[in-house]
């Protein structure tokens, strides 16, 4: 079997496993295993390829048949121009997660003291660290998470990271100029009707915000201010019909200058606060 036929082959059995992108997902997956570029493929399309590649092929393209997301499969996801280890232990970075970084860049400085509560795989976090080159915390329930932000620490050749086994606010206790944070925020009754990748392969820990979604939301309400400095600011990424909210919980909590920022395709995205 040469290169063309077996891409084409694996896409047409991505389709019909109800793939959406099931050619960008087939030449993602080859290009993967075999570091062939597109323009290396237009001079080595029918080139075949040995029983050992074919096989491994497969058994990636069956991976994601089964609705295994892309990035669990390749080990990676790119966010804010970078490249993060990811496994079934963390979500997958999202593009409209970068919305969130970016306000937190506007207001972040190389004096910053950052802590990034709820961090999963580090991509807010460490991603203002490069950026910003300011001392950010990351803090985490899971120890496979922690791992997973450790390893993107170590990738990413920062120094100024300090990695934190907290539950929420258990084991904070420093104050910091900036809380940022991505928490659980779908509601629990709402989890079976995501997409398979998602409610069958990302951690129902990462995903689940209790009944009404906004247990997470709560306590960094309630508690965030305790470790915020004077002026500080929080910012906090939401679902999309979750701002009033949001912004009612921080407003009530003493939060002043409230404000929510949409993200590119105008859903509200962001809410973020400074502490009186």
């Amino acid at each position: 079997m040469n290169v063309r036929t077996a891409i084409r082959t694996a896409a047409t059995r991505l389709c019909d496993a109800g793939i959406t992108e099931y050619e960008n997902d087939a030449w993602l997956l080859f290009s993967e295993l075999t570091g062939m570029s597109r323009s290396d493929y237009l001079i080595g399309s029918n080139e075949e390829l040995d029983l050992d590649t074919i096989a491994k092929y497969n058994a990636m393209i069956e991976r994601r048949a089964q609705r295994e997301p892309l990035q669990y499969i390749t080990g990676k996801a790119y966010f804010m121009g970078f490249e993060f280890v990811v496994n079934n232990s963390v979500l997958i970075p999202r593009f409209d997660t970068e919305v969130l970084v970016e306000e937190v860049l506007k207001a972040a400085t190389s004096t910053t003291k950052l802590l990034d509560m709820c961090t999963g795989s580090g991509c807010i976090g460490l991603s203002v660290a490069a950026i910003k080159h300011c001392d950010v915390d990351l803090a985490d329930i899971s120890p496979a998470a922690l791992k997973v932000a450790e390893d993107n620490r170590k990738r990413l050749g920062l120094n100024n990271i300090k990695i934190i086994d907290s539950d929420m606010f258990s084991n904070i206790d420093e104050t910091y100029d900036i809380i940022v944070s991505n928490p659980p925020y779908i509601p629990t009754g709402d989890i079976d009707s995501l997409e398979p990748e998602v409610r069958n392969s990302e951690p129902v820990s990462a995903l689940d915000g209790s009944k009404d979604g906004l247990k997470f939301y709560r306590i960094l309400a309630n508690k965030g201010a305790k470790y915020l400095k004077c002026g500080g600011s929080i910012f906090l990424e939401i679902g999309y019909n979750q701002a009033e909210d949001v912004k009612s919980l921080l407003e009530n909590n003493k939060f002043a200058d409230v404000r929510v920022i949409k993200d590119l395709a105008g859903l509200d995205r962001v809410v973020c606060g400074r502490r009186m």
